[in-house]
């Protein structure tokens, strides 16, 4: 936490408004940041007296926002599939790479420690501020946390069993339950470390990695922590063709139906993707009962458009989520790590699903990527701009040529300039993020550690993969080198 800032005289400041609980846009305001709090919102007035020792920033020109919230992300592991995973899909899997890649490409520690440093400077450069971090925990992890300055959720992974193909059309469960028994434990002991962190920005998620690869007893054992401890709880569910078929074929009912009868679907849950319902096309089922059921138990989505739309599949979709009750929060999984894109392509999505521009808009994303993660995370003093909450807040230059004319600049964000139009990023009033790069975070060796990295991992992808192929058989190059 810092001093105080003053943003002085902003031509636009995206508030919150208590009566309508909605953001309201305010023009020729004030907003002070002291003590990592936000300490007054007002009508700018040129003979007001600045407070003493404030740094005063000029708002002329300026849309301040607050931060966005992303609750589902794997920092650690995806940059390094950029040039491998765009085109990459196995058609007797629904057009899904998922359980090929996991197979046979893994990431070594160095790679990791500097895919995370890219991915946080690219998470902080799209103007999020609060991340949850979904990762196979590691040396090394909670040290470039703290360095970021971000304020991170960590979610210590485990599981009972890991995915292998024996064929194209044939994924298979490698099932050790006491080694999944042994990842909860480690788990918590992380989540334990992480919240002795005197900033207080880092904080710890309960994620038992997905619904199908974590025995039921162990799912239990989970969400009862979770309850116990305080802690938002998260797992991937109905994200792939695959899974949602294979929990039918163990349970004769549908993962969100299994997740409902085991207790899992609270209000503290955070579902990662949700997108096969028995209602969705590509999954055929003889019932509609997913949604209801999600709405019902008050579980958060944690929307990530961009993965699917891929290899051809969306959520169908974003509008008719929240118009059931479903509480919608997003987030970007996969590199890129661009929250605004991914706000921009789950309106795209959702309206060429039912052809009807009504099923999402601006507001409705913006919405979901501020209240809705901080509200699925338990933080009302996160994603608002209001007195009182957390100075954690976003600095956009309308003077972009991007955002030009700054008739609706959130429109002009989301639609034209994205990451491009971020100028500063705050985390608890102290500016974590300036001019195009991290300010505490070195990315300096990053990126040629991460090719190095990543050439080791497709090389070595011949020692996992099912026919013994090396990474650039399994995803070769767009176009041939002569």
């Amino acid at each position: 936490m810092t001093g105080a800032t003053l943003f002085r005289n902003l031509d636009w400041a995206v508030t919150w408004d208590a009566v309508t609980q909605g953001h309201a846009y305010r023009r020729g305001v004030d907003v002070l940041l002291r003590e990592g709090r936000i300490a007054t919102i007002a009508e700018h007035a040129d003979d007001a007296p600045l407070p003493e020792g404030a740094e005063v920033v000029d708002g002329r020109g300026m849309l301040l926002m607050p931060g966005l919230v992303n609750v589902h992300t794997h920092p650690t592991t995806e940059p390094a599939t950029r040039g491998v995973r765009e085109d990459h899909g196995v058609p007797e899997q629904q057009m899904t790479g998922l359980f090929e890649r996991l197979q046979a490409f893994r990431l070594d520690r160095a790679g990791q420690q500097a895919a995370m440093r890219l991915a946080y400077a690219e998470l902080m450069s799209a103007g999020v501020t609060s991340v949850v971090d979904l990762t196979s925990p590691f040396e090394g992890w909670m040290d470039i946390m703290r360095e970021s300055g971000m304020r991170v959720w960590a979610g210590p992974g485990y599981a009972s069993a890991r995915w292998g193909m024996e064929a194209p059309q044939t994924v298979t469960w490698e099932w050790d339950q006491a080694a999944g028994r042994r990842g909860f434990q480690r788990a918590q002991a992380v989540m334990a470390e992480v919240e002795a962190e005197p900033s207080g920005r880092l904080s710890g998620i309960v994620f038992p990695a997905q619904i199908d690869t974590v025995e039921e007893d162990l799912l239990r054992d989970s969400i009862a922590f979770a309850q116990e401890t305080g802690r938002p709880f998260t797992t991937h569910i109905s994200q792939a063709v695959v899974e949602v078929r294979e929990m039918i074929r163990r349970h004769g009912e549908t993962s969100i139906q299994f997740a409902a009868r085991l207790g899992l679907l609270t209000p503290r849950t955070i579902l990662g993707h949700a997108i096969f319902l028995d209602e969705h096309p590509s999954i055929g089922w003889h019932g509609a009962r997913d949604l209801a059921l999600m709405a019902e138990h008050g579980v958060a989505v944690a929307h990530c458009p961009s993965p699917f739309a891929r290899y051809g599949e969306h959520l169908k979709h974003f509008g008719k989520y929240s118009a059931r009750g479903v509480r919608m929060a997003m987030g970007t999984d996969c590199a890129p790590h661009n929250l605004i894109e991914e706000m921009r392509l789950a309106i795209l999505l959702a309206r060429n699903a039912v052809r009807d521009i009504s099923a999402a808009d601006t507001s409705a994303v913006f919405h979901a990527c501020t209240i809705g993660g901080a509200d699925a995370l338990g933080r009302p003093d996160l994603g608002r701009l209001a007195a009182g909450g957390r100075a954690d807040v976003v600095l956009v230059d309308t003077r972009h040529p991007l955002m030009s004319p700054p008739r609706d600049p959130l429109r002009s964000l989301v639609f034209h300039a994205a990451d491009r139009a971020v100028k500063r990023v705050y985390v608890d009033g102290r500016c974590v993020f300036a001019d195009g790069r991290p300010v505490f975070l070195d990315t300096s060796e990053a990126a040629g550690i991460l090719a190095e990295s990543q050439a080791r991992m497709l090389r070595d992808a011949s020692q996992h993969d099912y026919r013994g192929r090396d990474g650039d058989t399994i995803a070769p190059l767009s176009l041939p080198v002569h």
